[in-house]
């Protein structure tokens, strides 16, 4: 996969809508390259159509993300639910352009289309993979964000708002100094609200709910469909989803470690590594099955994720294949 399949090169700006007729050639492309074993020909052909046009890229990065639904069904079917998936998110796309950013709009079309491009086009900070960048709010808070993060804030009225769209931040609350008096700081994501109670955290959001670890304070976390509130302390993890929140276990890395540019992994399966690395690169990184499970343990900069996969393989006895620059399988050393 080209570096155009994962995110768009920098400067350039976002794309337009890709027309349908892009939109069909990518559901082509994914059937060839995720129901299919594509040989050096095919994968090819598939970065000469990626460089041909920038709304390959934006389509390619459309289908991808729906098209791992359905792996593992009749290729037929297949492209008919990713017809379908993308007919429904073209709609919801349209719809937002009326509803605004209210908290029930957000959820609705962040669930239907993780990756598509309108969180971009709507926030006021954002950042592409493999990037991250710090924030200074009105109120004196900081916010940092992690790669492929979008977000918009409101400081007006009797409230503070930070509205997180897709990705990661860090906060550090700030005084509030320009107020008569200190208001109340949330970061409203699709699963619901985060109160910072004079607080240092950290929230990831992903489909199905939103990670929350507190470094200093608390954050109160208040369900969007209405699930009992709950306060999550410092030094906890805590999941929140639309309905319900509960404590959670330590991931298998440090969850603040991208704050230091790096990967601290503790006996994390080699899949899940490079699931994690993977979120800093462009294109496509996986781990052969024989090795999926091969626990990695170490510290991992992610300043340059080409020389943390050289180092994954000398410290693990591993071997990277890179069909391309942006298209890299991790193998036994030995290939058998």
């Amino acid at each position: 996969m080209t570096e155009r399949a994962g995110a768009l090169p920098l400067p350039a700006p976002e794309p337009a809508e890709p027309l349908p007729r892009q939109v069909d050639e990518a559901i082509g492309w994914a059937l060839k390259v995720h129901y299919n074993a594509p040989d050096e020909a095919t994968r090819r052909d598939f970065e000469r159509w990626l460089a041909a046009d920038p709304r390959h890229g934006q389509a390619w990065r459309r289908i991808q993300a729906m098209a791992g639904e359905f792996r593992g069904i009749p290729a037929q079917p297949a492209l008919d639910a990713l017809r379908a998936r993308d007919r429904a998110r073209q709609q919801r796309r349209r719809a937002l352009k009326y509803l605004g950013l209210s908290g029930a709009a957000v959820g609705a079309t962040w669930l239907a289309g993780r990756r598509a491009p309108w969180q971009r086009l709507v926030a006021d900070a954002s950042t592409a993979t493999g990037e991250r960048r710090t924030l200074q709010l009105a109120d004196g808070s900081t916010v940092m964000l992690n790669t492929d993060t979008a977000v918009s804030s409101r400081m007006e009225g009797g409230e503070r708002l930070l509205v997180l769209l897709r990705g990661e931040i860090f906060v550090a609350t700030g005084p509030d100094a320009g107020a008569a008096r200190k208001r109340p700081f949330w970061v409203q994501t699709p699963h619901g609200r985060l109160q910072a109670l004079g607080t240092r955290f950290l929230a990831r959001l992903d489909e199905r709910d939103v990670r929350v670890g507190v470094q200093e304070g608390a954050v109160a976390l208040h369900p969007r469909l209405g699930g009992a509130p709950a306060v999550a302390a410092a030094g906890e993890q805590w999941l929140m989803r639309a309905d319900a929140s509960e404590r959670a276990g330590q991931p298998g890395f440090e969850p603040a470690g991208w704050l230091d540019g790096i990967i601290a992994a503790r006996r994390m399966p080699l899949a899940d590594f490079l699931a994690e690395l993977g979120r800093y690169r462009n294109g496509h990184l996986a781990a052969d099955p024989r090795v999926a499970a091969l626990p990695v343990t170490g510290v991992y900069q992610l300043q340059d994720t080409d020389r943390a996969l050289h180092f994954l393989a000398l410290a693990h006895g591993l071997r990277l294949v890179y069909r391309s620059r942006y298209w890299v399988t991790v193998e036994p050393a030995d290939g058998a």
